[in-house]
């Protein structure tokens, strides 16, 4: 839009793959864009039989920004004793149709770390030329028919690059805990949007998340669900983690407020 002299013409049509089938349809809107060119998009989007969700511009937009979170938790709960293989356990019994480790493997390790500017155990494994289920296995090791079995070459590297980042922590988590380690801070990340302005209502958080991430529809998507635990939960939770919970967060849990309706 800065390079234009008609940033009201500009907007943003943020497709997941694969486009053809995902129906999430992310819509961009910058700092200039004019009301008309934002209703052309909405009214594509509903001609293509997408879902959209309007997002203000930042780095990941909705469903990235707060998804990247577990992904974030997910690589340094690793470090400190739970395994790629109980982390995803614990999401498929919440009800996600994989964990980030299987995702992982699934998309490829190469392409998830390409933008990696310092080590990494999945830049480790793909050192190795382990890049997930296309190549040597991964976080997992796989069969001619890619089914996945634990992997002790992936546990030592785990167990090497935990001694690398000199962590000696060892947990021993239910599956509720791993679920509220991973997903708690996604929660966070969803009410830091909300005070930014990025992203428009709760709702659309939990849109973005469940066509987008296949969230578990039952549980209504990351901001339904943390009013349905209780809002002081999360934050307790957070506070136990070390991450400082988001103002809006603390402030709805304190005064009884939702983000949803």
């Amino acid at each position: 839009a800065a390079a234009t002299g008609r940033p009201e013409a500009v907007i943003g049509l943020h497709f997941f793959s694969p486009a053809n089938v995902m129906r999430l349809l992310e819509i961009v809107r910058g700092a200039k864009t004019a009301d008309r060119v934002l209703a052309t998009a909405l009214g594509l989007a509903k001609s293509i039989g997408k879902v959209p969700v309007v997002s203000r511009v930042c780095h990941g937009f909705i469903a990235n920004r707060v998804m990247s979170q577990r992904g974030s938790a997910a690589n340094d709960l690793i470090l400190m004793g739970p395994t790629p293989q109980e982390i995803d356990a614990a999401l498929s019994a919440y009800g996600f149709a994989m964990g980030p480790f299987q995702m992982n493997d699934l998309v490829g390790l190469d392409v998830i770390g390409r933008n990696a500017t310092e080590r990494t155990v999945r830049g480790d494994l793909v050192a190795m030329g382990r890049l997930g289920q296309k190549q040597n296995g991964g976080f997992y090791d796989y069969d001619g028919q890619r089914r996945p079995t634990p992997s002790p070459v992936a546990a030592q590297v785990i167990a090497d690059f935990a001694a690398y980042k000199g962590i000696t922590t060892k947990l021993e988590l239910s599956q509720q805990e791993i679920v509220a380690r991973l997903l708690y801070p996604v929660i966070n990340e969803g009410a830091k949007l909300l005070e930014e302005g990025i992203a428009i209502r709760a709702s659309d958080i939990d849109v973005a998340c469940i066509l987008g991430y296949n969230w578990p529809v039952y549980t209504g998507g990351p901001m339904f669900w943390a009013d349905t635990i209780g809002l002081s939960r999360v934050v307790q939770g957070l506070d136990s983690m070390g991450i400082q919970p988001a103002r809006s967060l603390v402030e709805n849990a304190n005064s009884g407020l939702r983000f949803t309706n």
